[in-house]
């Protein structure tokens, strides 16, 4: 919370513009409160979709759910352009849900749930489905529209643009009210059921979050990448996989990285501004990379010593 606060002080006075009251009220604090809200629920959206799938390599963005919703944009674009922002978010939130849908179906289907196979078939589902919205778009002349909606970009929030976004906080902040429930589905579907818990209602809930939460992201902040794999894994890795205790601590932690990676994208260049996708794709794999190889090191020695140790046993049998 801290940090939080420390974050959000600082970006309230980071900027080109002259700090007066109206760029404070009508630009900054809106632009600060949509940086906690966007990065707080995207978070969340990564938990749950990892409690769901029982695999820590997936979020939204490599499961095509942010690849459906920017297919249901193009077709909005392309058919009604005067919709309300309100009601693109819908229209996304309609496409990211059929996405999801679509990633657990194909899940279902694969016959070894490997932790690197799950997200390896999520990030071919959500390349085709790219690759027909940038065939559609790019035959419609459409391609500019398309590419400002997948690059993560916090500059045109002003006020009066960006409250919907308190409905994407909501809508992550019932997985709270729900954490026990999240936590049982992600022992495992016949383990859940055993307990008692209704597993396709709280799939249903959780499918309903990460679509609302996407969609409305998609609308008004664009996508903001390796968030929901970063925050959730190291959330898990301090106090484990009770869902309870972890929201609020991946709730914070996400806002945290994404105002850092917005203050960044501001100084780095300033007067000019990297959009926070740039920024965020860069310190995300990087720390997700340093996460890769710290699971993989103690695999590796444990490997090791389980070879070395029939060594001493061949000896004695050689004796």
């Amino acid at each position: 919370m801290v940090c939080v606060t420390a974050l959000a002080t600082v970006s309230l006075f980071v900027g080109v513009a002259e700090l007066d009251a109206f760029i404070l009220l009508a630009s900054r604090v809106p632009r600060t409160v949509a940086l906690i809200l966007a990065g707080a629920a995207f978070a969340i959206t990564g938990l749950i979709m990892q409690l769901l799938t029982r695999n820590r390599f997936v979020e939204p963005g490599t499961t095509g759910a942010t690849d459906a919703a920017s297919l249901a944009l193009l077709a909005v674009l392309l058919t009604t352009p005067g919709l309300p922002l309100w009601a693109k978010a819908i229209v996304a939130s309609l496409g990211a849900l059929a996405g999801v849908a679509g990633f657990l179906a194909l899940v279902r289907r694969i016959p070894s749930r490997s932790s690197v196979l799950v997200p390896v078939v999520g990030l071919l589902y959500g390349a085709v489905i790219g690759a027909v919205t940038t065939f559609i778009a790019h035959r419609t002349d459409a391609l500019q529209e398309l590419l400002s909606w997948g690059v993560g970009d916090f500059s045109a929030v002003l006020r009066g643009r960006y409250e919907i976004l308190f409905l994407a906080a909501a809508a992550a902040g019932i997985a709270w009210f729900a954490a026990d429930r999240f936590t049982l589905a992600g022992l495992g579907e016949d383990t859940a059921r055993g307990l008692g818990l209704h597993t396709r209602g709280v799939l249903a809930l959780g499918v309903s979050i990460i679509a609302v939460v996407t969609g409305i992201l998609m609308v008004v902040t664009g996508t903001l990448p390796f968030l929901g794999l970063i925050a959730p894994n190291i959330v898990s890795r301090l106090i484990g996989d009770n869902m309870r205790r972890a929201v609020p601590l991946v709730a914070l932690l996400g806002a945290a990285l994404v105002l850092l990676c917005d203050i960044i994208g501001r100084v780095v260049r300033f007067p000019y501004e990297l959009p926070i996708s740039v920024v965020m794709g860069v310190v995300g794999g990087v720390v997700f990379l340093w996460m890769l190889l710290g699971t993989a090191r103690p695999a590796d020695t444990a490997g090791a010593r389980r070879r070395r140790a029939p060594a001493p046993l061949r000896r004695e049998a050689v004796r």
